[in-house]
């Protein structure tokens, strides 16, 4: 009975054995199986970020003008990497900022607006710096160069140096008022609001953007219309 015991227990293990050596995976599988999980969260985060299909709807005529666009921003504070809570997506950023340029949610370098603590920000990494107005609840329609803080906003020279950037960097952060409008490198979030944003970043882009925030979510994310008023030529910088 003890001889049949041990041969059951041998067998046992061996078949067990087998099946684990049939289980483990090479580190080349395992990288395989990453990637291809990898990607299947991109593609889940991608519709995480997308704005509502109501709002699509809502503004489908508007969307059908050339350089216009829907997104939606999440609040960084939630969502980018080291969130206390880890929902963090892995999205570099977290999917609070965009770039207009690259139309892209990716943190890159011509990334020109975020949202963090409740507040639309601007990107002000090096030299870089931005001015950002709220003119109020007006209609993207009803915006052009020609409005009043968008003209202002187009007849601002870049400095050419990076003493003089540093110094108009540091004049919209703390905030400046021209001819009774203020701009500042970030303003709160209001729902109806719209802003005009010009974004100045060296070796990269320069551009003015008119922005209306159309939803604010339960999560405090937003979902914000946008439309390109200029292009203006890419900025080089004279650094010493």
């Amino acid at each position: 009975m003890k001889k049949i015991f041990t041969a059951i227990a041998f067998t046992t293990l061996a078949l067990s054995t087998l099946t684990v050596c049939a289980q483990t995976q090479s580190r080349e599988d395992l990288l395989k199986e990453i990637s291809a999980k990898r990607a299947e969260l991109a593609k889940l985060e991608k519709a995480f970020l997308a704005p509502p299909e109501e709002d699509l709807a809502k503004y489908a005529d508007f969307l059908r003008q050339p350089d216009t666009g829907l997104i939606r921003l999440l609040p960084r504070e939630m969502f980018d990497t080291g969130t206390p809570d880890k929902q963090a997506l892995t999205i570099r950023g977290g999917g609070a900022f965009y770039s207009f340029k690259e139309r892209t949610h990716q943190y890159i370098n011509s990334t020109a607006i975020g949202l963090e603590q409740g507040q639309l920000l601007t990107i002000y990494a090096g030299a870089n710096y931005a001015m950002l107005a709220n003119i109020g609840d007006v209609p993207l329609e009803n915006v052009s160069l020609e409005s009043g803080a968008a003209q202002v906003l187009a007849q601002h020279t870049p400095a050419i140096d990076e003493p003089h950037a540093r110094v108009e960097q540091r004049r919209f952060m703390e905030g400046a008022t021209i001819d009774g409008v203020s701009y500042k490198s970030r303003l709160p979030l209001r729902l109806n609001s719209t802003y005009v944003l010009r974004s100045v970043i060296f070796d990269t882009s320069d551009a003015i953007v008119a922005l209306r925030v159309v939803r604010i979510e339960n999560d405090d994310g937003a979902v914000i219309l946008w439309k390109l008023l200029k292009k203006n030529p890419t900025p080089y910088l004279a650094r010493n």
